[in-house]
């Protein structure tokens, strides 16, 4: 039987720096790797919003994202 195993966790920001010329946001990202996989949403969120303070511009999403092996 095939099982993931979990080898890599990132956090990814989005920051809204500004509209286009159609009046649509433009977003800007960040990644910051080497996050703890066992590190919760709640856990995240405060760290997003400590980096977030940093930024002149908004905070408009926080992405966690998990890569898994698939062994079998």
């Amino acid at each position: 039987m095939a099982q993931a195993r979990m080898f890599d966790t990132k956090l990814r920001l989005s920051f809204e720096t500004g509209l286009n010329e159609k009046g649509e946001p433009i977003f800007k990202s960040k990644t910051f790797g080497n996050v703890k996989n066992t590190a919760t949403a709640d856990q995240l969120h405060q760290v997003a919003q400590a980096i977030a303070a940093l930024s002149n511009d908004p905070l408009a999403a926080v992405v966690r994202n998990d890569s898994f092996d698939i062994v079998g």
